[in-house]
């Protein structure tokens, strides 16, 4: 028998060289350098599930609050029926107004005499009135100022308080404001006045005192008479009292109501 002859593992090339080799491709050279992908942590949940609880926390505080501020709110309007003071003008009268005819520094001269009415409507509240200041205008112009002293006023009660004001001696205005008052003057012979009432009060309900509440009170749709040469005074308000509008001024924090 002949022997067989096998074929070398690695074929040779026809021209007796080494198989040749080719240049590397781009992805295999981009390849070689970029580093391998690596997923990201997720950032941290916590810090925002702080943000969130804290939130709904202090929501839920400031509901609970208002629900407190609510429910005592109605148990004293149940308990106390509470309502606001009025007050009205019984009487006003002008006893000197006058208005000088100087062109370059007018000046007003008055003397009223007022009568206010203060009632109070509710059985179980008490009313501590700081002193009162009072201030009379004609058509924006302030003629006359006075005070009222400070007083109690007790539960359905009626408290008449009197007080003369004046201009506090001869005042200067401008000169379109004496023009103003002069028109009114001849052709009325009347002024139509304002009266506005500043204060601050407290109320005590039971053993229980408020913080003081400011309260402006402001009377208007008045025409007085000014009386000539030796004329009596005339009351403005003879026939009826006049009913004065009350507001009440609450202060919360810096907002005011």
């Amino acid at each position: 028998m002949t022997d067989r002859v096998y074929p070398s593992a690695k074929p040779q090339n026809m021209n007796g060289g080494a198989n040749p080799t080719f240049p590397a491709t781009k992805a295999q050279i981009y390849g070689a350098t970029r580093p391998p992908y690596r997923p990201q942590p997720k950032p941290p949940r916590h810090r925002r599930g702080c943000c969130c609880r804290f939130c709904c926390w202090s929501i839920l505080f400031v509901l609970a609050l208002i629900l407190l501020i609510v429910i005592a709110g109605g148990i004293v309007w149940v308990l106390y029926r509470p309502q606001r003071p009025s007050f009205f003008v019984s009487s006003l009268k002008i006893s000197t107004f006058n208005v000088s005819s100087s062109p370059s520094s007018p000046q007003i001269n008055s003397l009223i005499s007022l009568t206010l009415t203060a009632r109070n409507p509710n059985k179980k509240l008490v009313y501590y009135y700081d002193p009162m200041s009072i201030a009379v205008s004609s058509a924006g112009v302030d003629i006359a100022d006075g005070t009222v002293p400070a007083f109690v006023h007790g539960t359905k009660n009626s408290t008449t308080l009197s007080v003369a004001i004046n201009s506090g001696g001869p005042r200067k205005i401008d000169s379109g404001s004496a023009g103003s008052l002069r028109s009114d003057l001849n052709k009325k012979g009347e002024l139509p006045l304002e009266i506005a009432v500043e204060t601050k009060v407290k109320v005590k309900m039971g053993a229980l005192k408020s913080n003081k509440v400011g309260i402006k009170v402001t009377c208007d749709g008045i025409n007085a008479a000014v009386p000539k040469g030796k004329e009596k005074p005339k009351d403005a308000v003879s026939d009826s009292n006049v009913k004065c509008k009350v507001k009440l001024r609450i202060k919360i924090w810096k907002w005011q109501i």
